[in-house]
């Protein structure tokens, strides 16, 4: 048991890390060097744990994709309320992810989620616009309006954005 702890102990300190490193220089700018010298671990250490930077950006990512689907099965339907109110509940996370300081790879990331969720609850009738076209549609609009409410420093809260959000797609569905 105490193996596990420690291996947990080590990946939140890595993790930790990459997240802070990420706000203050923003993911192209960071080096897995970086990395160890913020968390105090040698190279062994961090590669018994990931392949590279870019599978702790997916490592951090997991975590945000679990807790979200949570979010949105608990929402019934996986309204945009749910992205909002698990963003501001875990905002140092989405701002390093998903703010202007992520990377294109998380924002496809997000952008994928949200889009697999939405193509199960659309409707696939004879000249209805395609399942695959108005999900994608939504979900750049979605993760463009949230990368927006993170930039601006997430002013007005989870609510004011679901009712944007609202007022922005009901045209579009």
């Amino acid at each position: 048991m105490a193996e596990d702890r420690r291996i947990r102990r080590t990946r939140r300190n890595l993790t930790e890390a990459f997240t802070a490193l990420v706000l203050e220089q923003g993911y192209d700018h960071v080096t897995v060097q970086d990395i160890l010298d913020r968390a105090d671990v040698g190279r062994s250490t961090f590669y018994a744990h990931f392949r590279d930077k870019e599978s702790l950006l997916m490592s951090c990512f997991d975590e945000v994709r679990a807790g979200l689907a949570e979010e949105l099965a608990a929402d019934r339907g996986g309204s945009a309320g749910a992205l909002f109110r698990h963003a501001d509940q875990h905002r140092r996370v989405y701002e390093a992810l998903c703010g202007h300081r992520g990377g294109t790879l998380v924002h496809r990331q997000l952008t994928g989620l949200i889009a697999d969720v939405v193509r199960e609850h659309l409707p696939t009738g004879r000249g209805a616009t395609p399942p695959d076209a108005a999900a994608a549609f939504y979900a750049s609009a979605t993760v463009g309006l949230l990368q927006w409410w993170i930039d601006s420093g997430f002013t007005g809260g989870p609510e004011r954005m679901s009712a944007i959000h609202r007022r922005l797609t009901a045209a579009a569905f």
